[in-house]
């Protein structure tokens, strides 16, 4: 029988043509399709009576039409065909010999699998559908149980649900999901350890075989390695990471079923626990367990043993004791914090530091007792920690420019109106001022000479009145001015992220109490006394640099400049101090200037006492009054410079510098030679060592006061 379909002006001919029976055995047929335009051809096909199922079919088709070839399966088969409506296209499907209906079958299937459907079988009738759709039709589902496999024949789409046993079915999924076509799926089930599969009837056998390979018991028993010198609680979480064997814990709600290598360290007898996934496992563990559990290349400690000393070149040794014993602590804890697992196990015995850190003062060195491998991770933390710790030269300029002034002026009048025996005398007069500035109180005081004239230019006339000389007249002239340029310039050196501190100044007494006894009615002796604090009065610098690694100086500054005022110290409560303090946390480049703050300060003070309506006259007013002004003004500047010394050339430059700017300021400040006093010179520093020879020259450091001015 031969099924043969060409294509003619887009219109499929399907022809059946029936041959008479050669031999007896052998029936051919032929069949001419039906047509829209050939009713009588269908009719005539329509009486063909149906061929046997076991009489093997010819296929040559020719760009077939997909529905038209369904269309001739459904008669070869027996079975009714549905087409998608989304199902198009052509197909070709020749045979060169006949071949059984199966055959026949699975080569159209196969056919529509490469052009992206398939045929799907339910209830008895065949669906053309989309291959991704197939997965969604009710199709066969099988269950595999006790390695027994029930699956439709052929490259149909069914789906497979396969229990496992042993291997967790997440650890599967990942596995087995390159091996299924796109339009398919494959889903875990691990409540039952289970995986669902949809896919061709083919590919599900061979999938059925790789899951039995994979579905299989392991793990060995449990194996005691003891170590000879590497320590145990190191040596396992890096065995467990060469292996690879460290896995994060299931998903909250799944079940991982799955075995892992588990390696445990026991610190007390320094041995490994292991129980290995597989023999392989096994053997690898124990290789490298071998290779690692090594003695040291560089020899023993000696005698010692296990206790090594460390002699330290800078650090603490105080200090760092307590540091690397915190640290060592705190990784222990760490370790025994971390959940049980194949990878938190190995930390999880770790419930000792491994050794003891003590210190001696005395020889500023540290004594470890500790297992060669420990010493050695002690020692490297040591040896970064024991380095030679930056020092910040630390300059500071505190620059104060003030200048006073002050002007008075005033003219006072006093006199009588009258002759002696007169029964009424007038007064006439105007007076300002106090004390020797007034002119009351320098007529009738400052003949006693407990009144003296005030400061500045002091004009007066006296008449004679019955014999007697008084004050008639006083005219005062001042004029008053004074300016101060103070420079301060303190400096320290200290080492990075330590506070030092400069004090400049005089510790001055303040009462704080006094007793006498006055008034009491006690006749025993009376002792009476005062209680002082002294208080430190100038300049006060504290610094506490810390050095960032891209060369930027972070400070934490306290300056303060203080003074006693004149004026109060034989005051009765005490001195009165002028205070200015600067407090805070700036951050500067190495060398560079930065400005702390300052204080621009402007005071103007007039004072003026007059005669209403006289003084008020031009040039005849001035005859009548007083005035008097002043003006204070004040600049106050505070500038750092931090300079990073990190080295010993660094060290010796800035020492150098500043030696030779005090050697030349004395040997400018010599005295004038002179041949009356004996006495021609003065102290001198000697000549500055002359430093090693270093690799290359030491950077120039100008000071800060030279390059601000």
């Amino acid at each position: 029988m031969t099924y043969t379909a060409t294509a003619s002006t887009n219109n499929a001919i399907l022809s059946i043509a029936a041959c008479a029976l050669m031999a007896g055995a052998i029936g051919l047929f032929s069949i001419n399709s039906w047509a829209q335009a050939q009713p009588k051809v269908a009719a005539a096909t329509q009486t063909k009576p149906a061929a046997k199922a076991s009489e093997p079919v010819t296929l040559n088709f020719q760009a077939a039409e997909i529905e038209a070839v369904a269309r001739t399966f459904a008669s070869i088969t027996g079975k009714n065909v549905v087409v998608d409506p989304r199902v198009k296209g052509t197909l070709t499907l020749i045979t060169d010999k006949p071949v059984s209906r199966a055959v026949a079958l699975g080569q159209f299937i196969a056919a529509l699998r490469l052009q992206g459907f398939t045929l799907v079988e339910s209830a008895g009738l065949y669906k053309v559908v989309p291959e991704a759709d197939a997965k969604l039709q009710s199709g066969g589902v099988t269950i595999q149980e006790s390695g027994q496999v029930g699956l439709p024949a052929g490259n149909q789409i069914a789906t497979h649900i396969y229990k496992l046993n042993f291997e967790s079915a997440n650890n599967l999924v990942a596995v087995l999901r390159p091996l299924i076509s796109p339009n398919n799926t494959i889903n875990a089930n691990p409540g039952t350890n289970s995986l669902v599969i949809t896919d061709y009837a083919d590919n599900l056998r061979r999938i059925a075989r790789i899951v039995a390979a994979l579905d299989v018991a392991n793990a060995t028993d449990v194996q005691v390695i003891a170590l000879q010198n590497a320590v145990a609680v190191d040596l396992a979480p890096l065995v467990l990471r060469l292996i690879g064997s460290i896995a994060s814990a299931a998903p909250a709600g799944q079940a991982d079923t799955s075995f892992k290598t588990t390696l445990i360290a026991e610190p007390r007898s320094n041995t490994l626990i292991l129980r290995a996934a597989n023999a392989a496992q096994l053997a690898l563990v124990r290789s490298l367990v071998d290779k690692l559990d090594q003695p040291d290349g560089n020899g023993s400690n000696g005698a010692a043993g296990n206790i090594h000393v460390v002699h330290l070149k800078n650090a603490d040794a105080t200090k760092l004791a307590a540091t690397l014993r915190a640290a060592v602590s705190g990784t222990a804890v760490a370790a025994h914090a971390t959940p049980p697992g194949a990878a938190g196990a190995a930390g999880a015995a770790a419930t000792t530091t491994g050794g003891q850190i003590q210190a001696d003062v005395a020889s500023n060195s540290l004594i470890i007792s500790a297992p060669e491998p420990q010493y050695r991770q002690l020692r490297a933390v040591i040896d970064k920690l024991d380095a030679r710790r930056a020092q910040v030269f630390v300059e500071s300029l505190i620059a104060e420019v003030s200048e006073d002034k002050a002007a008075e002026f005033g003219i006072q009048w006093q006199g009588a109106l009258g002759k002696a025996g007169d029964g009424v005398i007038g007064l006439l007069g105007s007076n300002f001022g106090t004390g020797g500035k007034n002119i009351i109180n320098l007529a009738t005081a400052g003949t006693t000479g407990t009144v003296a004239p005030a400061r500045g230019l002091n004009l007066g006339l006296a008449q004679n009145t019955n014999g007697v000389y008084v004050l008639g007249f006083l005219a005062r002239f001042l004029e008053d001015s004074g300016s101060g340029n103070v420079l301060s310039t303190p400096n320290l050196l200290t080492l990075d992220n330590e506070e030092a501190k400069i004090v400049i100044g005089q510790n001055v007494p303040f009462v704080t109490g006094q007793f006498t006894n006055t008034g009491s009615n006690n006749t025993g002796t009376v002792n009476p006394f005062q209680t002082i604090e002294r208080k430190d009065v100038g300049l006060t610098l504290k610094v506490k640099p810390q050095i960032s690694e891209n060369g930027t100086v972070k400070l934490a500054i306290y300056q303060e400049v203080s003074s006693v005022l004149a004026s109060t110290v034989s005051a009765p409560n005490g001195p009165t101090t002028n205070k200015r303090t600067i407090e805070s946390n700036v951050l500067v480049d190495d060398g560079a200037i930065v400005v702390l703050g300052g204080l621009l300060q402007d005071e103007y003070s007039g004072n003026a006492e007059k005669v209403p309506g006289l003084a008020d006259v031009p040039l005849f007013g001035n005859l009548f009054k007083s005035e008097a002004r002043t003006r204070k003004k004040t600049n106050l500047m505070v500038f750092l410079r931090p300079v990073v010394v990190r080295d010993t050339r660094d060290s010796s430059s800035l020492s150098l510098n500043r030696y030779d700017l005090m050697s030349a300021g004395m040997q400018a400040n010599q005295p004038v030679p002179s041949s009356l006093v004996p006495i021609n010179t003065s102290p001198t520093m000697p000549p500055a060592p002359v430093p090693k020879a270093t690799a290359s020259a030491p950077k120039p450091l100008v000071p800060l006061m030279q390059s601000a001015h």
